[in-house]
């Protein structure tokens, strides 16, 4: 394995890559796109927090009592806006009193450099674990900026999860995050295009996750 996959997950889930099939499809329609981002969540968050910690409890059950576990710690996730929002409510499906951050983030169309216009936390973010979702992990810029903001604002438990990811992004990650584990749902060591979008993803996740514009394949070549 190459050192810088070996802090990423890889799903191989016949479901999963379902799903992520009919991501790529230019015939997906917004509707239907969000519907998949968020399943896809939901199956990805169950590894994602595999290692949440718990506590023992005792509960009456219908015959006897019984020493059994819950969680025991709170954990946020944070979107990295537009496209990031789409995967919050599959993860709340698992846990819904979760917290959830924001970070606001735009990219220059010439430099590819990103640009912060909105960061807030939950006030005990830096508790437990933080969890930032994005559907594409291109470049790595903008999670590279997000971690960076997390970890200022105290935190240190922090994972990333994203349905694509490209080698160049990754490489970023584990060059100046090696803590931060990565998990996602499909990973191509193709270069990106000039415009830094993965060529075997789905196009500009945050116009298909909110349906601003009419997608065109176009645009992404």
């Amino acid at each position: 394995m190459e050192e810088y996959l070996k802090n990423v997950t890889i799903f191989d889930h016949p479901l999963i890559k379902h799903k992520v099939s009919h991501l790529r499809d230019v015939h997906t329609g917004s509707k239907e796109f969000c519907e998949l981002v968020g399943e896809l969540s939901t199956l990805m968050g169950y590894e994602t927090l595999k290692d949440l910690k718990t506590k023992t409890v005792t509960v009456q059950a219908p015959l006897q009592e019984v020493e059994t576990e819950v969680i025991a710690e709170d954990f946020t996730i944070v979107p990295i806006l537009r496209a990031g929002l789409g995967m919050v409510d599959g993860l709340r499906m698992l846990y819904p009193t979760c917290r959830v951050g924001h970070i606001g983030l735009f990219r220059d169309e010439e430099t590819l450099e990103p640009h912060t216009y909105y960061f807030k936390l939950p006030v005990e973010a830096a508790n437990g674990q933080v969890i930032i979702v994005d559907p594409a992990l291109a470049t790595g810029v903008s999670a590279d900026a997000a971690i960076r903001r997390i970890k200022e604002a105290g935190c240190d438990r922090i994972k990333l999860m994203c349905i694509f990811s490209a080698k160049e992004g990754i490489e970023l990650i584990h060059r100046d995050h090696p803590d931060v584990h990565i998990y996602t749902a499909c990973y191509s060591d193709q270069p990106l295009n000039d415009k830094g979008y993965i060529l075997t993803a789905a196009g500009d996740a945050g116009d298909r996750v909110c349906g601003t514009v009419s997608y065109n394949p176009e645009k992404y070549k």
